[in-house]
């Protein structure tokens, strides 16, 4: 099997490939220009690279931004549509990030930035392989946390229909939502709400 079909059978495992990649078989990213040059590749976005026939899916945008900035968390409205809470349609992928990271030089898509210390950053992160591409979305509970603490910026009323939805649906417990809300620091913001569902 010659390195440009090997690629190629990398291409279809993992739907993306970027150079990195490529270097991490110990493969020259050239072959990804020249794969594309010769039709075999499509370039979906900057330095990123699929077969021109792959099935794209309902995730793809989140695939790539979890490609091209490998900090970036899938959180707020994007983390509630992913996980099919609430009625949030975002036309822009909500992604945290550390705070003293550099802000991603994204053409597309628009990207929405958190940014968070810490545990704030760091609990709650689920990895969800989708068709070979990781992408990375905190938990279900850390969601609707985060989105009280940034009540100011999503609305409160998304993070309350947020709460009745993922409550009404057995999505989260009372312990991982006072777990979150501890490092969140929205205990109190929470509390009375957290008291309304549960009555």
């Amino acid at each position: 099997m010659s390195q440009s079909d090997q690629i190629l059978a990398l291409a279809r495992h993992r739907r993306v490939l970027r150079a990195a990649d490529l270097r991490e078989h110990g493969w020259s990213p050239q072959l990804l220009l020249k794969l594309h040059h010769a039709g075999k590749l499509q370039r979906t976005a900057r330095g990123l690279y699929s077969l021109p026939d792959a099935e794209l899916t309902e995730h793809q945008t989140l695939i790539e931004v979890c490609k091209r900035v490998p900090k970036a968390v899938l959180c707020l409205l994007s983390a509630l549509q992913f996980h099919g809470i609430g009625t949030q349609m975002p036309y822009e992928v909500w992604v945290a990030l550390p705070e003293a990271t550099q802000t991603p030089a994204l053409d597309y898509p628009t990207l929405r930035i958190a940014r968070l210390r810490g545990e704030a950053y760091s609990a709650g992160i689920q990895t969800v392989t989708e068709q070979g591409s990781p992408i990375r979305v905190y938990s279900v509970a850390k969601t609707v946390t985060d989105c009280f603490k940034f009540r100011n910026k999503i609305g409160l009323d998304v993070a309350l229909e947020a709460l009745k939805d993922a409550w009404r649906n057995r999505l989260v417990t009372m312990d991982e939502l006072n777990h979150f809300a501890r490092i969140n620091r929205v205990e109190r913001v929470m509390q009375p709400y957290l008291e309304a569902v549960m009555a």
